[in-house]
């Protein structure tokens, strides 16, 4: 009897002593990141919302002394969708994560594509992109997205400039 009690004790010990784990693929915070890039797949950015904290700041392709409003965040998605058709986020199971830093903070980690077509030219674009959001009760209080949209600026540029110059034509 003395063995299965103190076999108990040291099962219930170390078992308790356990922390949380820093690093998975499976958490709460993963689940509502998913959800919000179905959202934007669904085309409602405004249901993206309610995954992020009123006062959150985020930065796209910017320093982090150049912080944007969810507000105008989803005021440019709105705008892209004049620009693009068919805009996607594809991610892979294993292309996200959740961490634990040593601070406390808890951050969502993506890695994906981008796809879409420009409306103005009708050609396709796939771009990988990264994510990082970080998470405070629940909601996403700074988001920081990085990927290179050059093609599909230099593409537009193009496009300009080919229409500047039919109108130059046009107008002699």
């Amino acid at each position: 009897m003395k063995n299965v009690i103190g076999l108990t004790l040291i099962v219930w010990i170390l078992m308790s002593c356990q922390k949380e784990s820093r690093y998975t693929q499976q958490a709460p915070e993963i689940e509502s990141v998913k959800a919000m890039f179905a959202a934007y797949n669904a085309g409602d950015y405004e249901a993206q919302r309610k995954f992020y904290d009123a006062n959150a700041e985020i930065f796209i392709n910017a320093p982090e002394t150049k912080p944007t409003t969810l507000d105008q965040a989803i005021a440019d998605m709105n705008k892209d969708k004049d620009l693009f058709n068919n805009a996607q986020i594809t991610i892979q199971e294993d292309a996200i994560e959740r961490v634990i830093t040593d601070k406390g903070e808890i951050w969502v980690n993506v890695w994906g594509e981008w796809k879409a077509t420009l409306a103005a030219t009708g050609k396709e674009y796939l771009l990988p992109f990264h994510e990082t959001f970080q998470f405070m009760d629940g909601k996403i209080v700074k988001e920081f997205g990085y990927w290179d949209n050059s093609p599909i600026v230099q593409d537009m540029m193009k496009a300009e400039m080919a229409k500047a110059s039919a109108d130059s034509t046009m107008n002699q």
